[in-house]
């Protein structure tokens, strides 16, 4: 509805993993590094942990997708919350296997061994990747644990990650759970984006779907979606994709505080403070903006320093005119003393000479 008003060729904040959009901050990166090593360095079981919303989902497609589909067969559950005999059927049916095979544990056992020692001796590479890992049934665990004794004496033969929220990594600590805690070589935590981090997530998919960022947001606006959204991607989509869709109806651009104010009242978003955020833009971050694996970089915004990144400055008194009725204005209220005090200390902290 909105990309035309935009300059828009697509929606830029769909909830879908579209490796288009992928960025990574420099714990994206990270993580994304360890999930490569845990796959192809016979390292048995993986742990991904991170808040909701965070990204895991679209790292783990992304750590499968470096590889190509001839190299690597991935099993990928995101619904574990299976019987004994549905995990066995899951596996069963991924690997190729008849169905039959999963009535018996130690055929099914003996078969998936023998399947996946003939894989990883060609160099194929298996993978089971299994989301939501913080609401699996402790009995899948177990059968989890005893899919990571599958081995030769030289290699793994099925490498395992377990995606979770943190709700995860406090199971794995029960007394029950001990001997798969013990068998987790590498493990790995995501963070939400500090704010630059947001600035180039933001600028990046508005970027990738056509649109100039600077033309957009308000550089206080997009400080407002990293403060309500507190760095997590699937919040900042959420939120900005309905920031657009208001700014739309409105016939309002760039998008400001005033919006993105109205859309986390109707989405029942928690505003926080009204301080603005500028400490973590001091600390800028180790990541190069628009970084993707494979060391290739993607421009965000050419020509343009990480505080261009951040939009458009808000002018002291803006005022939005509909598009062709001059009778619906809406003006914003000019900034106090203090709040020009605080536009001109992040202009200095977020610019680049």
């Amino acid at each position: 509805m909105y990309r035309d008003f935009f300059g828009l060729s697509e929606r830029p904040f769909d909830l879908t993993t579209n490796p288009r959009f992928l960025f990574l901050s420099s714990g994206h990166r990270e993580a994304l590094s360890v999930l490569h090593y845990g796959m192809a360095g016979d390292k048995g079981i993986t742990v991904l942990v991170g808040e909701a919303g965070t990204g895991k989902t679209t790292l783990a497609r992304a750590a499968l997708a470096h590889y190509q589909s001839s190299e690597v067969l991935g099993l990928y559950l995101n619904n574990p919350t299976l019987t004994r005999q549905e995990f066995f059927e899951f596996v069963a049916h991924g690997v190729g296997l008849s169905p039959k095979v999963a009535r018996s544990k130690a055929t099914f056992l003996r078969e998936l061994d023998a399947l996946l020692g003939e894989r990883r001796r060609s160099g194929k590479l298996t993978a089971l990747i299994v989301d939501e890992a913080q609401a699996i049934p402790t009995e899948i665990l177990e059968e989890i644990r005893m899919l990571a004794n599958l081995e030769s004496p030289t290699s793994k033969h099925l490498s395992i990650l377990l995606a979770g929220q943190p709700e995860l990594a406090t199971r794995l600590n029960e007394p029950a759970l001990l001997p798969l805690k013990q068998r987790v070589a590498l493990r790995t935590t995501l963070t939400p984006f500090r704010l630059l981090e947001t600035a180039c997530y933001l600028a990046m998919r508005i970027r990738v779907a056509g649109g100039d960022p600077a033309a957009i947001f308000y550089r206080s606006a997009v400080e407002r979606i990293h403060q309500v959204s507190r760095g997590v991607p699937r919040t900042i989509n959420v939120v900005s994709d309905n920031a657009l869709l208001t700014a739309f109806a409105l016939k309002a651009k760039p998008v400001s505080t005033d919006i993105i104010a109205e859309v986390c009242r109707d989405l029942d978003v928690n505003m926080g403070g009204n301080e603005p955020v500028v400490a973590e833009a001091q600390a800028g971050s180790s990541q190069e903006p628009g970084a993707v694996p494979g060391g290739e970089r993607r421009q965000l915004a050419p020509d343009r320093g990480p505080g261009d990144l951040l939009g458009t400055p808000r002018p002291p008194a803006a005022v939005h005119r509909p598009e062709g009725n001059d009778d619906h204005a809406r003006k914003e209220p000019s900034a106090s003393r203090s709040n020009e005090t605080a536009m001109a200390r992040r202009a200095v902290i977020l610019s680049v000479d």
